[in-house]
């Protein structure tokens, strides 16, 4: 890397706050495989982002006919289906 280029830093634009903890965080903090009611014990308070606002993680697990995940991608899979698709909302 040239001296030039440390000169110059990349603007990455405005911060654009959002409500809520990303799903992979949250997921993240878990130990797979693992009862829907474990990851309601640990982290139902936890709010996490949604298309539709932030939503407690509680309220997304209760919509889900699941009792366990095998692995973190089905928990994932199964929340991102109650949460539903498309862009996740900025904090007005």
């Amino acid at each position: 890397m040239g001296d030039d280029e440390d000169d110059n830093p990349i603007e990455l634009g405005e911060h654009t706050p959002v409500d809520g903890a990303p799903l992979a965080r949250v997921s993240s903090r878990l130990h797979w495989p693992i009862e829907a009611s474990e990851i309601d014990r640990r982290e139902g308070e936890t709010v996490v982002r949604t298309p539709d606002g932030p939503v407690k993680l509680e309220d997304l697990l209760s919509t889900i006919d699941v009792t366990y995940f095998d692995s973190r991608q089905t928990f994932e899979r199964h929340v991102r289906d109650a949460m539903g698709g498309g862009p996740v909302r900025t904090a007005e």
